[in-house]
């Protein structure tokens, strides 16, 4: 598996693992998208893996983009060399999403942002008291994306989304199991390895009826995801734009309230 930089790849049994590696807060861009969709791609054609794990090394599961300070970002509120494979990293979500076999994630610590939107891939979700869910986007001057718009209400209904997604609150843990956010609750050291057991007792039950059904359940998932992402992408470009965006990630980096001014 040479051609992976930014993630492992192993199997157990018929479990195939994905684990991030870009501790410690694992940020994500197009290239790590980008692997793990190659990587889920080939649990696909592999017949001998019939469920998936995608994990994180360190103690964050995924922090979301990294914005720095701001200093860097251009006059489109892009970061450096941003969409330098062409295209849009969202593009690469929404393989994700296409992809035939179920996924168990395995939540260590934060899943912010578009890493929250990374952690909604799996079909099901472990995670411990150290667990964080946030969809901070607002917090930061702009519109949530990797298709959070669909899958965020698709999972714990509208009421609660928008009150994620208004606030960019934070949820550990115990909040996330409570509405319905992650499946399973663990300490921490039980994490990815309640994850893999989950997924060997999915692996259990004959895989082509697996597939078949988890294909019945999340028909026009896929295509739903997209067409939302690319609203979600056309809105986040032009608040990108913005004063309220710079000021955003500035407030973030310096850890304070931020002084949104709507312009």
């Amino acid at each position: 598996m040479t051609q992976f930089t930014d993630i492992a790849v192993t199997t157990e049994g018929h479990v195939g693992i994905v684990e991030i590696r870009r501790p410690p807060h694992n940020f994500f861009d197009m290239s790590l998208i980008k692997q793990i969709a190659d990587a889920f791609e080939g649990f696909d054609k592999d017949i001998n893996v019939r469920a998936g794990v995608l994990c994180a090394e360190g103690k964050a599961f995924c922090a979301g983009a990294n914005f720095g300070d701001g200093s860097k970002l251009d006059k489109d509120g892009n970061r450096p060399n941003e969409n330098q494979m062409g295209g849009h990293l969202y593009q690469e979500a929404v393989r994700l999403f296409r992809t035939k076999k179920p996924i168990v994630g395995a939540i260590q610590g934060p899943a912010i942002g578009g890493g929250l939107g990374l952690a909604l891939v799996p079909d099901f979700r472990v995670t411990c008291s150290e667990g964080r869910f946030s969809a901070n986007f607002t917090r930061l001057g702009f519109h949530p994306g990797f298709g959070l718009t669909h899958t965020l209400p698709r999972l714990i209904g509208p009421q609660q989304s928008a009150l994620m997604m208004y606030t960019g609150r934070r949820l550990n843990g115990e909040e996330a199991v409570k509405i319905g956010l992650a499946d399973m609750l663990v300490p921490l050291a039980e994490v990815r390895s309640a994850a893999i057991a989950l997924a060997k007792e999915i692996s259990e039950s004959a895989p082509l009826a697996v597939v078949a059904t988890r294909a019945t359940l999340r028909a026009g998932l896929a295509d739903a995801i997209k067409a939302q992402t690319d609203h979600e992408l056309a809105i986040q470009s032009e608040l990108r734009k913005s004063e309220d965006f710079k000021e955003g990630v500035r407030s973030v980096a310096e850890r304070r309230v931020a002084n949104f001014q709507g312009r």
